[in-house]
């Protein structure tokens, strides 16, 4: 059987009634996305020959992995996805230039100390070297930008992040600042090393990388938000260029230009590195995307 039997009257009217297309009241711009992706599905059933047995093993593993999808969804692509799917709407519209943006991933916490000047990131003792990282924040015209705010957050040495680490060893902010700049647009930080990580070995993101012949494994990085008033908010982070999986990083976060290689030496690395930010087009572009983010 061909996936045309999903364009047959009998399951094309299953569509209209189980995505309420037909229903009065209700959003219809989410009724038109409930029926494709409910569409997508039955294609894919027929297109693979999907057994009932195994579409039930499908649900139980989405069940199980419930508090995993902020890992499986970088770990499928799609979050790496949405990132590719904005850039080519900029390109359309002519927007260019700006640091690349990447993926936020799941482990940014809201509130996290706001500091001026040169920040200590880190508040644990972590016997490790020493990142000290530092650059300029600017405009498309290579402005300073004024008034900017940096987040930044990163693992500790053990690859484990403040507020999510299992080992409760870690205070709730270590490794993660709110940077104010100055005039100049110039930041500059200091913490203890981050390194790459895996997710959770046996959890759901790591079955299903296994099955899939992938592995689990980060790279070391830290993420950013830059935000301004009158800029867009940027997303981002920096890979590790040294890193052995800075070219095979499992959430597709490596980008070109995001690649930096410290320049490691006497118990110290050190990377300089500038944003440069796009103009916002209206407020909304200087808002956070509306993610659900954990609070500490």
């Amino acid at each position: 059987m061909t996936p045309d039997f999903v364009k047959t009257a009998p399951i094309q009217t299953l569509l209209d009634r189980a995505s309420g297309m037909n229903a009065e009241g209700g959003d219809d711009r989410l009724k038109a996305i409930v029926r494709d992706l409910i569409e997508a599905v039955m294609v894919a059933i027929v297109k693979h020959d999907i057994s009932e047995s195994e579409f039930w093993q499908a649900v139980t593993f989405l069940q199980q992995g419930a508090g995993e999808f902020g890992l499986i969804v970088p770990g499928a692509g799609i979050e790496h996805f949405l990132d590719l799917y904005m850039d080519a709407k900029d390109s359309e519209v002519g927007l260019s230039g700006g640091t690349p943006r990447t993926i936020e991933g799941p482990l940014y916490v809201e509130g996290a100390p706001l500091v001026e000047g040169e920040a200590n990131l880190s508040d644990d003792a972590d016997d490790t070297d020493t990142l000290h990282m530092s650059g300029f924040v600017t405009g498309p015209d290579g402005e300073p930008v004024q008034n900017a705010v940096v987040h930044v957050w990163h693992a500790n040495s053990q690859g484990w992040y403040s507020h999510f680490d299992p080992t409760r060893e870690q205070t709730p902010f270590n490794n993660r600042r709110r940077i104010r700049l100055g005039a100049d647009g110039r930041y500059a930080f200091h913490s203890k090393m981050p390194n790459g990580y895996s997710v959770p070995p046996g959890g759901a993101t790591d079955r299903l990388m296994k099955a899939i012949g992938r592995h689990g494994n980060r790279p070391a990085h830290v993420h950013f938000f830059v935000e301004a008033p009158g800029y867009r908010t940027l997303t981002t982070q920096i890979n590790f260029g040294d890193d052995p999986f800075a070219a095979d990083d499992f959430a597709f976060g490596t980008r070109e230009g995001l690649l930096p290689v410290p320049d490691r030496r006497d118990k110290s690395a050190f990377i300089a590195f500038d944003f440069q930010l796009q103009r916002a087009a209206s407020k909304e572009d200087e808002n956070f995307s509306t993610r659900a983010r954990a609070k500490a």
